[in-house]
């Protein structure tokens, strides 16, 4: 495949990807990596899959296609080109939330000699970098670096970028609990979209809705929370946009929360987890954990059993952040919690409860994973010495 075909190639693509027909723009791009022999071509086919990746949540893919991407910028011997992929590289492992990785690779791309890319994408690098030390709780260093890019957006009159680092910045003050400027700058974001963003995709007007949701959620203002996290989540749909997906059932879970409305809220919670956890964001299941455990807090009487899951969820919500004191208590109260149910294996130990397991419970009304009965020689009960080792009816 020639130069021209391969161009031809890659609008079709993108045509068929405007028209939210994704599954069939990735086949002729994925035909043009295979065919094509112009590594221009070839580069530029990477960024679009690297892209749509990112977008569908695809993350370990959207890795893989912007490592073959730097190969390609190196044959190439382009700085420009160069400076590009490892900005995509950069913003993958941000996805996967690998934030000292996302640094590095930032870092290299600022180090890179002057091109003329670095104008355009300088800010983007800012916006990545400031990101991943958000991710990190790094705030002062994460701050600069939003003010950086903001400050190459506005230089070089890129509302698109200033639309994206307004809502970064939207969770930055909602993390440090300034809920009136967690507001504003989603705001100033719409009014980007609204003003200059007639031929911008519709994911610039979702991710603003979304971030005002959620400042509008901590200010108390539930109704237009959910109103913004609505429209937010019907152009997710629309576009197959599985990350904002998860963060709009997250932000429906917490309103829900917030109402006291708890039986709503779980449900949505373990909706969001679920696409957490299939899209590879460790720092959003974290944040699904803290909204579950707060969902049992704020129940007036905790059962035996949610005080065992409530210990479960912030023993891994404290092992995700390395804060061992904190880990050890809540693993000595989960196994306390534990010993009173009697919810654990009289043979292996483990508790009974926290995973999906097959269980068999026997006359005596002892239960224990099905595979350690299995694999034990005994002939009477483990826990209580009866003898028969029958099945129990349930």
């Amino acid at each position: 495949m020639g130069q021209d075909q391969t161009k031809q190639q890659i609008a079709k693509g993108l045509q068929l990807y405007q028209s939210n027909q994704t599954e069939k723009a990735l086949q002729v791009w994925m035909k043009v990596l295979e065919k094509s022999s112009d590594l221009v071509g070839r580069f530029r086919v990477l960024g679009c899959l690297v892209t749509a990746h990112s977008e569908m949540g695809r993350y370990k893919e959207m890795l893989k296609f912007a490592v073959v991407q730097i190969d390609t910028a190196r044959e190439l011997e382009d700085a420009d080109f160069l400076l590009e992929s490892y900005l995509n590289l950069a913003r993958s492992n941000e996805k996967l939330c690998e934030f000292h990785k996302t640094i590095s690779y930032c870092k290299t791309c600022l180090g890179l000699p002057g091109t003329r890319a670095a104008t355009q994408l300088g800010g983007q690098v800012s916006l990545s970098m400031g990101n991943a030390f958000l991710g990190l709780s790094l705030f002062q260093k994460a701050l600069e670096s939003f003010e950086k890019a903001l400050r190459y957006a506005h230089n070089n009159d890129d509302t698109m970028l200033e639309c994206r680092v307004c809502c970064s910045l939207g969770s930055f003050y909602a993390q440090v609990k300034d809920y009136e400027k967690a507001l504003f700058f989603p705001c100033k974001a719409a009014e980007l979209v609204n003003d200059y963003g007639k031929g911008w995709s519709l994911k610039y007007r979702a991710m603003s809705q979304y971030h005002m949701a959620v400042a509008y959620r901590l200010l108390g203002h539930l109704g237009s929370a959910m109103e913004c996290c609505e429209e937010s989540m019907k152009i997710a749909l629309q576009h197959g946009d599985r990350p904002l997906q998860a963060l709009c059932l997250l932000c429906f879970a917490d309103i829900h929360r917030s109402r006291g409305d708890l039986e709503t809220a779980f449900p949505r919670y373990d909706s969001a987890m679920s696409i957490m956890t299939e899209i590879g964001n460790r720092l959003g299941q974290v944040q699904v954990l803290l909204g579950v455990a707060k969902c049992w807090v704020a129940r007036k009487a905790l059962d035996k059993l949610s005080q065992l899951k409530l210990h479960c969820l912030s023993e891994s919500i404290y092992r995700s952040r390395g804060l061992q004191r904190e880990l050890r208590a809540h693993v000595v109260r989960f196994h306390e919690c534990v010993e009173e149910t009697e919810l654990y294996c009289g043979l292996c130990g483990e508790s009974i409860g926290e995973k999906n397991s097959r269980l068999q419970a026997l006359p005596c009304s002892h239960i224990f994973h099905l595979r350690c009965l299995q694999n034990n020689g005994t002939r009477s009960c483990p826990n209580c010495h009866r003898s028969s080792m029958k099945p129990g009816f349930v």
